[in-house]
């Protein structure tokens, strides 16, 4: 494997280079949250489909001559059908989202009439289409109503469904298989031998991907083992889109994992970046598969996960214009960096300041846990003074 150090910069464009879409697939609308669209989607109909009114009150025809009294001759309710028309000083009393007669140019809402002996008085100023919703106000047939890449949130996704569409075609969400190496680890419920501690990754990378939703996901457990290690990521790879590694990629005589990718053909594009935590990071490609191996120690696999495989995910799903959130916020505390690595620091954001956090070591999540962003210092910076600007990788 090559170990040459690239730099955080770089793998980055390398993941955003190297990570394509999902070919599109045609899924139900109500299936879609949060996917973007593959295609232009038109819309079948006028939207609305007839001249309809926008509150509860009267619909009448007026003209100069008739513009405060009208004979009161029918009822119209949401859902009726019939299609009627009004003489010249004719009203019907009529309901939210009913149908105007085909005629009708105004709407008075109740509140300014009154009815006696089926005359409708009004006392209010009559104009053209008042309170009426005009047909294909809002979108007209054929127009285009989400255009491609649009991100189907639930206005997206009920606008559509007001348009009568029960499919669209999306990026769909990749299969995704977690892979977990090491002897020492055990599952929480077990008692611990001595040399056992128990197995966090798993967990939690799963919830990190279901917070995304991304829920696809099968979990492989496998002993440092070079045959079992080759089997099993072979397995996954056949059978996934995204496979995330934890553990057994560094250069110990039981990480078996880089020599099996390697052996299995695997495209190595970059192993190894020059930062702090998560130096060993291993990012390929297996024919469709996406590959990250990651560093075990669990602080550094959470910090890759949101440095780089979130962004991944979002190219899986065709997002067009995903960047990872990031702002300049005012450092409350002072921080003293060793090394000339980057760093991503566990930090809480409060508003415009950001504090760093302890417990900083790759193998603690106790200030993770606290933690709601990552601020990151360059590789020559040396020390942040309380009171200067960092940049802040914002996480969620």
């Amino acid at each position: 494997m090559n170990n040459y150090l690239i730099s955080i910069s770089e793998a980055m464009e390398m993941v955003n280079t190297n990570v394509l879409s999902k070919k599109p697939e045609k899924i139900l609308l109500k299936d879609a949250l949060d996917l973007f669209l593959a295609e232009d989607v038109f819309s079948p109909i006028n939207m609305p489909p007839f001249n309809q009114s926008a509150m509860d009150g009267f619909a009448v025809l007026f003209d100069e001559t008739h513009q405060n009294n009208f004979t009161l001759v029918d009822e119209i309710k949401a859902g009726d059908n019939n299609k009627r028309k009004l003489n010249i000083g004719e009203a019907v009393r009529i309901f939210t989202g009913a149908p105007t007669p085909t005629n009708a140019n105004a709407v008075i809402m109740q509140e300014n009439t009154s009815v006696e002996n089926g005359v409708l008085n009004i006392d209010d100023t009559l104009t053209d289409y008042k309170n009426i919703r005009l047909e294909g106000e809002q979108i007209k047939q054929k127009q285009i109503a989400l255009q491609k890449g649009a991100k189907l949130n639930p206005a997206a996704i009920g606008f559509l469904a007001t348009l009568g569409i029960t499919e669209v075609s999306v990026h769909p969400k990749p299969k995704i298989s977690i892979v977990i190496t090491g002897n020492e680890l055990v599952t929480p419920g077990t008692p611990l031998a001595f040399g056992q501690i128990y197995e966090s990754n798993a967990i939690m990378l799963q919830t990190a991907l279901a917070k995304k939703g991304f829920t696809d996901i099968t979990l492989v457990k496998v002993k440092d083992d070079y045959n079992d290690t080759k089997t099993v990521l072979n397995n996954v790879i056949e059978q996934s889109d995204l496979v995330l590694i934890s553990g057994g990629i560094s250069v110990g005589d039981y990480d078996f994992v880089g020599k099996a990718l390697l052996e299995l053909k695997t495209q190595q594009i970059f192993y190894k970046i020059k930062q702090k935590p998560g130096k060993p990071l291993f990012f390929g490609k297996n024919q469709n598969t996406i590959i990250f191996a990651l560093p075990g120690n669990p602080a550094s696999a959470l910090t890759c996960y949101y440095i780089y495989i979130e962004s991944a995910l979002q190219k899986i799903i065709g997002n067009p214009n995903y960047s990872k959130p990031t702002t300049t916020l005012t450092l409350s505390n002072e921080y003293i960096k060793k090394g000339t690595r980057g760093e991503f620091l566990k930090a809480k954001a409060t508003g415009s300041e950001v504090e760093i956090l302890g417990s900083q070591s790759s193998a603690m999540l106790n200030s993770f846990a606290q933690a709601n962003a990552l601020v990151y210092l360059e590789d020559d910076v040396k020390m942040v003074k309380k009171g200067e600007k960092v940049k802040t990788y914002i996480i969620d």
